[in-house]
């Protein structure tokens, strides 16, 4: 049995890469510090060979034993944490990465970066190709992610070309679907609570601005195949049907069948003004493109969150004291 660490594994897409490593047949530990990560994501995971370890990775790494895989996923990802959590944002980037690639190179893991489609900052090239350098402000307020995903793919490279490093690289593009949080600002769930509650759908700017939304298991799917896939060239996952984020709101009120109305707030500083992956490097190396659709995938979204607005409270504490309580009791679950 394979044993990966997938950093930032309590969050919302770490959580699903969780779940597809343990199905794949691998044992997982999943390293969080839950700044905005939620043991709720994982804690149906432990009757399976499944550990959680509540550790932030910008400090030293300690994992006795081997390890295979290393996919880093620990970051804020949502405009509202990274304007929030500016500094440890830059940190895991660079300290955090810098320490999981060293995790890496101790253990001869294949080791998988989360990058982000933001390294190309507002785009002048669209749809946007690997080989685009970016139109990034480094100064501007949204400059301390992008800054430290571009820091985090060279120090990537920097471990690949020197160490010989067997790496990976995903620009990973707006992707979507159950577990994100209800209230991170991101357009998603936003928009599907403002509408379950029959509140004003805020858009930012004219809604002009486009976007290209892929649902969870299809990103899954496309980081699963690059993981077995031996390239350490960046590769965009993303869905290419680009929708302007008015006609988003529309598609979600539709789906909803709310009664809330549009109102514009201003467009924040240096949001991107349009947002669209060429995938052809990613359907060439991996035989990948997205197959759920909008409508599919959103409905699935707005079921979870609807059947979070209708679930019983139950405190993060008691969840996270059972999490930490079965971690502790489970032998099985141990790391050796």
């Amino acid at each position: 049995m394979s044993r990966v660490l997938i950093t930032g594994g309590a969050g919302f897409i770490g959580s699903h890469l969780c779940d597809r490593m343990l199905e794949e047949g691998h044992e997982v530990i999943c390293m969080d510090n839950l700044l905005t990560g939620s043991v709720e994501n994982i804690a149906h995971l432990h009757n399976r060979p499944f550990r959680f370890i509540h550790h932030d990775v910008t400090h030293y790494i300690f994992i006795e034993g081997k390890v295979d895989y290393i996919l880093h996923f620990a970051s804020p990802a949502s405009p509202i944490d990274y304007l929030e959590y500016p500094i440890q944002t830059l940190k895991v980037g660079s300290l955090g990465t810098h320490k999981a690639l060293g995790l890496a190179l101790e253990k001869k893991a294949i080791f998988l970066l989360a990058s982000t489609s933001e390294v190309y900052g507002d785009p002048l090239e669209h749809p946007q190709k690997e080989t685009y350098w970016g139109n990034v402000n480094p100064v501007g307020p949204r400059g301390v992610y992008d800054e430290a995903k571009r820091f985090a793919e060279a120090m990537t490279m920097a471990y690949h070309r020197y160490h010989g490093l067997n790496t990976r690289i995903v620009r990973i593009f707006n992707t979507y679907g159950p577990r994100m949080r209800a209230h991170d600002g991101r357009v998603v769930p936003t928009l599907i609570n403002q509408a379950l509650r029959n509140e004003p759908l805020t858009i930012f700017g004219d809604g002009q601005q486009s976007r290209s939304f892929c649902y969870i298991s299809d990103l899954v799917e496309g980081i699963s195949r690059l993981l077995k896939c031996d390239t350490p060239d960046p590769v965009n996952l993303g869905n290419p049907c680009e929708k302007t984020i008015l006609e988003f709101a529309d598609k979600i009120v539709e789906l909803t069948g709310c009664r809330s109305e549009i109102v514009n707030k201003p467009l924040p500083v240096d949001d991107p003004k349009v947002r669209q992956p060429d995938i052809s490097r990613a359907r060439e190396l991996l035989g990948w493109e997205p197959r759920i659709s909008l409508e599919t995938g959103l409905k699935d979204t707005i079921e979870y969150f609807r059947g979070r607005m209708n679930a019983p409270a139950e405190t993060h504490e008691s969840i996270q004291r059972s999490v930490r309580g079965k971690d502790e009791k489970g032998a099985s679950h141990s790391i050796r």
